[in-house]
């Protein structure tokens, strides 16, 4: 990691890092690999541990700038982008939820130092895609721990430095009392259950695993995971995707504005006909860029106050960001085809918007927009007043 790179502006070295995996974004695609010169580029600007508080040797960024670095990635790269953002919404639930641990800080302090990647596994087969239950627990035997995770995703795995697993405290516990625990890459084995050749979002790896760990007992974060996910999993999550689909509608509408542009000098005089269709689309770009903008900057107002990030309110305006926004990338994108026509329809040219259409259909399938919305009106139900 160079000091030098680090001591530059946040956006200097976000935009280096976006500059090289757009470089390498069809690549990925085409071959779904992961992004290693990417990430390589952003470990290398100390991006990946940025978001670790300053006392831990990071850079303590906010969310609205950790939102900002998506959003740029995502406009050169969605796999990219996305990989940063389910990165950081894990070194946040795990630095903002120490519990005291001098382990844990000492962990946080290597993901700065290392530019350590870290890795999800909270679905499991078997539960439906409920995040909140876990079949596989914890079992202790003194100073270890040991744990089995059948995983139908776990993005980006295989690369990752550390795994932070859910699973229920112990054998007895009940489905949703459930731990978070930091698993090493050498402390755990993934054996591969399924492929991943998608339509879009290939560079993730989100393949399927057979999870195996075996680590230390004071890798369990302290913290009940009810608390990590209200406080901070779910909101830095849903905040920083958003910011990665705000980058790709970015970008699928300054083909458009090119392309438009490109036809208006065709046509010197008259106005070209999709010239209408982009007012529309930069209006609901516009209005993405403030939806994002307005949340992260609301999480980070109220981010020391945990009452404040439990309130029923704030967890319903979170999961309609996460709706709203993989709405609206979708249709962004898709506005953004109908106006380049077969130019944007093709996989190479200047105009493709191809790759960002194929991606854009995933943002409503990470945790299944059906799925929010009914926990959402779950929430509504029991929220006092309006």
């Amino acid at each position: 990691m160079s000091t030098q790179l680090i001591e530059q502006d946040l956006d200097v070295r976000a935009a280096a890092a976006a500059e090289v995996a757009a470089a390498h974004a069809d690549e990925v695609d085409v071959a779904a690999r992961f992004p290693e010169e990417a990430m390589a580029a952003l470990a290398e600007a100390g991006l990946l541990g940025a978001s670790v508080p300053v006392e831990l040797g990071g850079e303590g960024l906010s969310l609205a700038e950790l939102a900002g670095v998506a959003a740029q990635l995502g406009a050169a790269c969605s796999s990219t982008g996305m990989i940063f953002a389910m990165h950081h919404s894990q070194v946040l639930s795990l630095t903002r939820h120490l519990g005291g641990s001098p382990a844990l800080a000492a962990l946080a302090t290597r993901i700065a130092r290392e530019q350590l990647l870290l890795a999800s596994a909270t679905t499991e087969i078997g539960i439906g895609g409920d995040v909140r239950s876990s079949t596989c627990f914890v079992d202790r035997d003194g100073d270890r721990v040991h744990l089995v995770k059948n995983a139908p995703v776990i993005s980006y795995g295989e690369q990752a430095d550390l795994v932070l697993a859910t699973a229920r405290r112990d054998a007895d516990a009940a489905p949703s009392d459930q731990v978070l625990v930091a698993c090493d890459s050498d402390a755990l084995t993934l054996e591969p259950s399924g492929t991943w050749d998608t339509l879009g979002l290939r560079g993730t790896n989100s393949r399927g695993f057979l999870l195996t760990a075996d680590t230390a007992a004071e890798r369990v974060v302290p913290t009940p995971y009810e608390e990590i996910s209200a406080e901070t999993m779910l909101p830095v999550s849903h905040v920083l995707w958003a910011g990665v689909w705000l980058g790709m509608s970015r970008a699928a509408v300054d083909t458009a504005r090119r392309y438009v542009r490109s036809a208006a000098r065709k046509s010197i005089g008259t106005t070209p006909p999709g010239a209408t269709a982009l007012v529309k689309l930069v209006a609901q770009l516009e209005s993405l860029e403030l939806l994002v903008t307005s949340a992260a900057r609301e999480f980070d107002e109220r981010a020391d106050d945990r009452a404040a990030l439990g309130q029923v309110g704030f967890m319903v305006s979170m999961n309609n960001l996460k709706v709203t926004a993989s709405e609206a990338v979708a249709e962004i994108v898709a506005g953004a085809l109908r106006i380049t026509g077969i130019s944007g329809f093709r996989n190479d040219g200047q105009y493709s918007v191809a790759r960002l259409f194929r991606d854009a259909q995933g943002a409503a399938l990470m945790v299944h927009n059906d799925r929010i919305t009914a926990h959402t009106a779950q929430l509504i139900l029991v929220q006092k007043g309006i």
